[in-house]
């Protein structure tokens, strides 16, 4: 059965691609200059770390031209950040237990509240849940 498909009004695409644009901002000047300067080998976990937040700043130099087509890196962000909140930050507020660098990385990370303002809902409802997935196995 077909369903309406839900159109992105030209606003919409703009504030995403605005929120690309944040992100290619923020983590360039953020990230590129430890990654690109860096001269003695990193620790394992923020090696990771860089070279994704390196890769993502990447991938949303598309989302420039792809708003839409790249909207599953918008997810992610979104998505890791609200499971960072839950399962680190949440828990240690609770128990009065919340230390300097977690306050500083929930600050860091509110700015999500602007990805979930600019995401089209409607449209990711329609292409992410009520839209039939592919095939799992060759047409017949």
């Amino acid at each position: 059965m077909m369903h309406a498909v839900h159109e992105v009004p030209t606003w919409r695409l703009h504030l995403l691609r605005a929120m690309y644009a944040l992100v290619i901002v923020g983590l360039a000047s953020v990230v590129w200059p430890q990654f690109f300067g860096r001269t003695q080998p990193w620790p394992l976990a923020a090696g990771v770390k860089s070279c994704m937040m390196v890769s993502f700043s990447l991938l949303a130099v598309l989302g420039l031209r792809y708003p839409l087509q790249m909207l599953p890196i918008l997810l992610w962000e979104l998505l890791w950040k609200l499971v960072w909140f839950g399962a680190i930050a949440a828990p240690l507020w609770l128990s009065g237990h919340l230390d300097e660098g977690t306050v500083a990385t929930a600050i860091e990370c509110s700015v999500v509240v602007l990805i979930a303002i600019a995401m089209p809902w409607g449209y990711v409802f329609d292409h992410y849940i009520r839209k039939q997935g592919e095939r799992w196995s060759a047409a017949a």
